[in-house]
């Protein structure tokens, strides 16, 4: 009875196992004799949690004695596997205090749920229990380590576990690479692939994913080509998931060239590389090429997502162009997209930027969750219009909803008041910043600031303003300070000029301004050189432009 019980069992975990079949699978089990095996018990468990019937599991559980590591770990894998972490995480400490021995699994396995609940103070817990076992760090709990300190953006603190190990073979190699790409320390990750190799552990896929991951500027380029290249070498090129990853790799370096080169010898891209190359397109500043792409994509009948929509609702909002944003948000209500928050939010900035404030205002009343994020979507709109009073108003609900205002709420406002010029209000604002929301002032607060004094004609207190930043001064407060306040003082512009010409290579916009600023004076010979100056570099000032779409 007990070896075709067995083997019945191994046959209905090769099948797919519904939660009928469970429940008569335990039926069957309690009418043995052996009803308190944790074995049986413990495949039944996990025949639960593939349905997600966690309380049929845990009551069985609950009833089993003499319990495994194996059932242990089973049931903990099953709440974390369902995002119930606190449960997990008590099921764990109980287990610390049972008679049953942890193994590498069972903290491989709540180390995982500690990263996807961002719990740091779980990660360190367990941490510890790992070094006072018995155990010892293995490449199983030491990859575990190493990826939940990374995930949490502690780099350091996993190349410290990594250092720590003994034996480094290709998947701890892999977690720690991912581990700095995941961080943007591309160095330090191409570093460790070098070492890697010199060790004599040849690298594979994820190795490649991981290490490209971390190549998000433009001045990266040649290396991620030799990484490229690295790829062709090794036959790496075949793999759709190596070629995805090398689309968002050149799309993010600004190649699109090359990007479009891979991404055609794809034949059956997924939604990720569709996304990296329309998002590579928007970032490129070739926005017809984006929305062209997302056409192929729908006639293809790929389906996007939420993130994508957004995208796209960006690139019609910097186009300026209100049809394809309407097309779009059509795209959106047919696939029940509209409702989500990142896409209303980009609804409300697309609509606001191409002139239909009102619009923008409908779609975030009929928003069924609001956050921060789209909070702060009506009030750059609103500021853009110059309704500085009813910005107030949205930050005032946004206060009594318990929300936190955040960096770019504040810069929304601030913009608000110089569109509108409340001066009064926008002093205090800034001027509450730290005390009252916990914001330290950035750059774009800074810009937004002076820009506002020097409308009002509060010249010298904005220039004392930024005198008192220091000399790392962003050009652009020196910008904002020389296009709105400078035009009755050639001293003060003299001075803002020259420093924004030693933070900016590219000066051109500055000497234009500076030579509008001596045209109102009349001093036109100044004018004549400044101009003959940007003719000479090769780049002239395009001519005002503006246009409306029927």
């Amino acid at each position: 009875m007990l070896v075709h019980f067995k083997s019945l069992v191994f046959e209905l975990s090769k099948l797919n196992q519904t939660l009928i079949r469970t429940k008569s699978l335990h039926a069957l089990l309690i009418k043995t004799s052996i009803f308190h095996d944790p074995f049986y018990a413990t495949k039944i468990i996990r025949f639960y949690a593939i349905n997600d019937d966690l309380t049929s599991a845990r009551n069985l559980f609950d009833e089993t004695p003499n319990r495994s590591v194996y059932l242990w770990n089973s049931i903990i894998r099953a709440y974390a596997q369902s995002h119930h972490f606190l449960d997990a995480f008590r099921l764990f400490k109980d287990m610390l205090g049972s008679k049953t021995k942890l193994d590498n699994f069972t903290f491989a396995c709540i180390l995982r749920a500690c990263t996807e609940r961002h719990d740091l103070n779980g990660l360190k817990f367990v941490h510890a229990q790992v070094i006072v076992s018995d155990r010892g760090l293995d490449s199983i709990c030491g990859s575990a380590l190493v990826s939940a300190y990374s995930k949490l953006g502690l780099v350091d603190d996993a190349r410290m576990v990594f250092d720590s190990l003994n034996k480094h073979d290709l998947v701890l190699y892999n977690t720690m690479i991912a581990g700095y790409g995941s961080c943007g320390n591309w160095e330090k990750g191409l570093h460790l692939f070098i070492v890697m190799r010199r060790m004599g552990n040849q690298p594979d896929g994820f190795t490649v994913v991981g290490l490209l991951s971390g190549f998000t500027h433009s001045n990266l380029l040649q290396i991620g080509q030799g990484i490229h290249g690295f790829c062709l070498r090794n036959g790496f090129d075949s793999n759709a998931h190596i070629s995805s990853v090398l689309v968002s790799m050149y799309s993010r370096c600004s190649c699109m060239n090359s990007a479009n080169k891979v991404f055609d010898s794809l034949s059956h891209p997924d939604l990720v590389t569709w996304s990296a190359l329309i998002s590579g397109f928007s970032q490129s500043r070739e926005y017809n090429k984006a929305l062209n792409f997302f056409k192929k994509m729908n006639t293809e009948g790929r389906k996007s997502d939420s993130i994508l929509i957004a995208t796209l609702l960006a690139v019609t909002s910097k186009m300026v162009i209100l049809a394809p944003g309407i097309e779009i948000h059509g795209y959106a209500i047919r696939h029940n997209l509209d409702s989500d928050t990142m896409v209303s939010s980009a609804l409300i900035d697309m609509y606001s930027k191409c002139g239909f404030l009102e619009m923008g205002l409908k779609v975030f009343d009929h928003m069924p969750m609001r956050n921060v994020v789209s909070y702060n979507s009506v009030i750059m709109s609103l500021g853009l219009y110059g309704h500085a009073s009813e910005a107030f108003k949205v930050l005032r609900e946004v206060v009594e909803r318990g929300l936190k205002p955040d960096g770019s709420t504040l810069c929304a406002l601030l913009s608000a008041c110089s569109h509108g010029g409340f001066v009064k209000e926008g002093c205090d604002i800034f001027r509450r910043m730290e005390v009252d929301f916990g914001i330290k002032a950035k750059t774009e607060h800074y810009v937004h600031f002076v820009k506002l004094l020097a409308m009002a004609g509060e010249v010298e207190e904005a220039y004392d303003l930024i005198y008192s930043l220091g000399d790392d001064v962003d050009s652009g407060i020196w910008g904002a300070l020389l296009s709105y306040g400078v035009h009755n003082d050639s001293k003060l512009a003299e001075i803002a000029t020259q420093r924004a010409f030693d933070k900016l290579p590219d000066r051109n916009a500055y000497k234009i301004m500076l030579s509008n600023f001596h045209a109102v004076n009349g001093r036109w010979d100044v004018v004549k050189n400044l101009r003959d100056d940007l003719d000479y570099e090769g780049d002239k000032k395009i001519c005002g432009i503006s246009w409306i779409e029927i």
